[in-house]
């Protein structure tokens, strides 16, 4: 096993179970808002410290990125850890079982491994770039629709950014007239993973930050799958507007969305 992702598994494990643990006793949970509509928790926070501490121990000298502690610099810059210790809060919040740790290591600006962990269900999806993507140690391939009739597509409402609110209802009443149905499970680290393990067939969101698509991403597009911005490019990384799934489901998405994005959105 590469050496960084034994790390990562061994820290999204134990983040999972001190987040499981949580989730039976809600009443130790304290919940704080950091933004419009944006919820954190003890549990988050608490979460994050552990991921940090296994980290540090082994590499003491790369850089954290972390979102509840922000950049957190180390003497060698070329390697960043992406972390989101619990994506899918307001569903830990709720007690709506759907959430998960999110590793990331980048090297270069080039995502090596990931690992996202769904304690709930014991999932571990892992994926070293080049090497594929595995769920629970057997390897992942993603769906093969050939175009979006018939096709599951997961999606998260733009809750942060709701002034995208109009573009977005627009874009998914074109796409629900030519797929199946729609999931919206509200963490789109396990989207990603579930276009990996062809639970669902297409995914996209607005607005979503490194933290909830770096580990994703590589595990999706380590499956066969195709990651792109909202015109096929590759600018997601800084805009967060995400399209993914088989090559041939991204296309029919894109061409179905382009009349419906606003200036913004395709950038």
């Amino acid at each position: 096993m590469h050496p960084m992702l034994t790390i990562a598994v061994r820290a999204a494990r134990k983040a999972g179970n001190l987040i499981a643990k949580n989730y039976e006793t809600p009443d130790a949970v304290e919940t704080s808002q950091k933004g419009s509509n944006d919820f954190v928790t003890n549990v988050d926070k608490e979460a994050e410290r552990l991921i940090i501490e296994i980290i540090r121990k082994s590499y003491p000298q790369h850089t954290i990125i972390a979102e509840e502690s922000g950049e957190l610099a180390g003497t060698e810059q070329d390697v960043q850890w992406v972390i989101d210790p619990l994506d899918g809060t307001s569903n830990f919040i709720k007690r709506l079982p759907h959430f998960a740790v999110s590793i990331a290591v980048r090297v270069k600006g080039r995502t090596e491994v990931a690992v996202v962990y769904d304690p709930m269900r014991n999932e571990l999806f892992t994926a070293v770039r080049g090497q594929g993507a595995q769920l629970n140690g057997y390897r992942l391939r993603g769906s093969n629709a050939r175009d979006l009739d018939g096709t599951i597509l997961a999606t998260g409402f733009p809750f942060k950014v709701k002034q995208h609110a109009t573009s977005y209802i627009n874009i998914l009443g074109k796409l629900f007239t030519q797929c199946a149905d729609f999931r919206r499970t509200g963490s789109a680290a396990l989207d990603l993973a579930y276009v990996a393990a062809g639970r669902v067939d297409g995914f996209f969101e607005i607005g979503l930050k490194p933290w909830d698509f770096a580990a994703g991403e590589l595990i999706a597009r380590e499956s066969g799958s195709l990651v792109c911005d909202f015109t096929g490019g590759h600018n997601h990384l800084t805009s967060g507007n995400i399209v993914a799934g088989n090559p041939r489901v991204v296309k029919a998405m894109l061409a179905t969305m382009r009349d419906e994005l606003s200036e913004a959105l395709k950038r």
